[in-house]
Formats: structure tokens, sequence, C-alpha cells
């Protein structure tokens, strides 16, 4: 078994270059000091912990199947149970973050790879890319709106009237290319779910633990409920935690650290200071920024250096797109689907998703 966790740690590609990284940018920072750990957001780090705890014991259950297979039923070709997958999954991250949107989504899509032949990659892939669209109408919807709406100081709705005509718009973009990326036929059903086991029990003990979890993380309290979680599941289903990616964990805490000592490096400061006079300002510099630290160090970092709030949210959000780690979110559904070349595919769609959320961005703000 420990070989096994050995091997799997090496072949973790973003995992092996972030510990690379990790020794340079510790050098090169000028108050770096040795409290690494203190650069961690541990309550994001223990909030998803148990969020992966939860989402792995309904995925267990096997209700996630069944759900599927109750989906698959009323929805007959690929192209609409896109457009469906796209708009519940944009919908439901306005409402309870896209991170925690994903742990429910994807496990679901997942789920349907029991009982039908479908592109599952790229239904996970079109949900990374609807949550970061839909978690921006919302001042709850992601962290980095949290982060602004509280410094920008702006009502809750008038942050939703702000972010609305771009949530909206992108949703709409992504689904003008469903037809490009999903062909127009039948879902072939296999009838597998029928032999899925269920688990009763360990599916409402699951499902009703998310709302005591969210409420403790939402008080500041994640890594304790993590514990909690996760002390329980131990004497009640040992087995579930084996299933965990806990290594998602540790690449989390290395993104922090090292997002953090990059923001740091006066050089980096500079360029910042040279991207802020490109055109767009503040937007342009928020998209290509995500694009190097993700979006919500972006967000933390360039409100030492502009108030344009507007500008920013936007830029930040449209930022998510591109290169995966624009958003957390996007490595969180990679690593959920956990399917051999989806990194190369996601890169393919999330790209021109990009140009095009930038440009479409651009067209509102005139």
């Amino acid at each position: 078994m420990f070989r096994h966790a050995l091997s799997r740690v090496v072949q973790d590609v973003l995992f092996m270059v972030l510990l690379a990284a990790l020794v340079p940018l510790w050098w090169l920072s000028p108050d770096a000091g040795w409290a690494l750990h203190e650069r961690v957001d541990w309550k994001t780090v223990g909030a998803l912990a148990g969020l992966m705890v939860l989402s792995r014991g309904l995925e267990v259950s096997g209700y996630l199947s069944l759900a599927g297979s109750w989906l698959l039923q009323r929805v007959q070709g690929e192209r609409l149970l896109a457009v469906y997958l796209i708009l519940f999954s944009a919908g439901l991250s306005a409402v309870i973050t896209n991170d925690v949107a994903l742990f429910i989504v994807v496990p679901l899509t997942v789920g349907l790879r029991r009982v039908a032949d479908l592109p599952l990659g790229r239904l996970i892939i079109f949900e990374a890319l609807a949550v970061n669209a839909g978690s921006a109408l919302s001042p709850i919807g992601n962290p980095q709106n949290l982060f602004l709406w509280q410094v920008s100081g702006t009502g809750f709705l008038e942050f939703t009237a702000m972010m609305a005509p771009l949530a909206l718009a992108l949703t709409a973009l992504l689904i003008a290319a469903v037809p490009l990326a999903f062909p127009r036929k039948r879902i072939s059903v296999s009838g597998v779910a029928v032999a899925v086991s269920r688990d009763h029990r360990l599916f409402w003990v699951s499902l009703l633990l998310y709302v005591p979890f969210l409420v403790m993380a939402d008080w500041g309290y994640a890594a304790l409920g993590a514990a909690m979680l996760i002390v329980l599941y131990l004497f009640y289903r040992r087995h579930l935690l084996l299933g965990v990616d806990w290594l998602l964990l540790l690449v989390f805490a290395l993104m922090f650290i090292n997002m953090s000592l990059l923001a740091g490096l006066p050089a980096v400061q500079g360029v910042t200071h040279h991207l802020l006079q490109l055109p767009g300002e503040a937007f342009t510099a928020a998209v290509l920024t995500s694009q190097l630290m993700s979006n919500v160090p972006a967000a933390i970092f360039l409100a030492s250096f502009t108030d344009d709030w507007h500008a920013l949210a936007w830029g930040v959000t449209v930022g998510g797109f591109g290169l995966a780690i624009g958003s957390l979110a996007n490595l969180i559904a990679l690593r959920l689907a956990y399917q051999p070349g989806l990194w190369r595919e996601f890169h393919l769609w999330s790209v021109p998703a990009l140009f095009g959320g930038w440009l479409v961005a651009l067209l509102l703000m005139r």
C-alpha cells in the first residue's frame, strides 16, 4: 500500500511541479521566513477535506448512479444532457459556491458512466467552466467574489447586479458551444445501474451532514468540522476514507504557499504595475494574473494595486477560464474526474472560452 501511495505521488505531475518550484521561490522571496504553513488558507483546505469525504460517501452509496439513471430516462440526447448539466452546475454554484457545486455535480456525472456510454470527460470540463461562470453571479458564489464584495463595501444586490450581465453571458457562451462539443445522437443506456448496490443509510448520513459541515465552515471551523467527519467515518465506514484523494489537499497547500511566495517577489510586483497600464487596465491585469496564480490569489493580490472593483471582479471571473490553474474549481473538477488525458482536452475548450469570455466582457463593459 505504501509503495502504491508513493507511486501515486511521483506520478502526480502538478504536485511534483509545485514541489520543485517551492525551493527556488522560497530562496528568492525576500521575506519568506520559515513559517510557510502560515501562508496556507487552512480554512479552505479544511473545507476541501470535509467535502471530499462527504462527496465520497454520496458516490459510494450508489444513489448518484441511480440519479444518473433517472436523468438519462428523461434526457434522450447528449446535447440536451450537456445543456442541463451546464445550467444545473451554474445555478448551483451561485448558491453554494463553485467548489461545493463541483463536489455534487462531478460525482453525479461520474455515476452516469455506469449506465450509459457518454463523453464523460468533456461533460466534466463544461461543468467546471459552468461553475466558474455561474458562481460569478453571487457575492457568495466563489471566494474571490466574497473577498471583493467585502472590501468594496457594495451591497449584496448591488454586487449581484454588477456581476449578472457577465455571469449570464458566459453561461450563454458555454451553451452556444454545446453543438461544437457534443454530437447530435441519442444516449445509449446500458442498464448496468440496476446491478449497482445502494447503501440507503450511507446516502442519508452523507447528505444530511452537508448542512452542519457548511455551517461550521461558514463560521470559520472548517478544519474542525473536517476532523470530526474523518473520525466519524473512521468508525462508521473506514473503507470509504481509502478512496478519498488526500493528495489533493497537499496540492492545494503547496499552491497557496507557492502563489504567496510568487506574489511577494519585487519583480512580480513591478510586472503587475505594467499590467495595469495595458488596455483594459485592471480587467486585463486580472485575466492575465489569474493564469499565473489562480483567480482567488489574483483578486487578493491586485486589490492592493487598484480599487476598480467592477473591472477586477469581472477580470478574475474571465480569468477562471484559460489555463487550469486559472481557477481552483478547474483543478477540483479535473482531480475528481481522474481521467488520463483530460488535462489536455480541458485546455482545448478552456482556452477558446477564455478568449470568448474576454471579448464578451469587453463588449459588455463598453
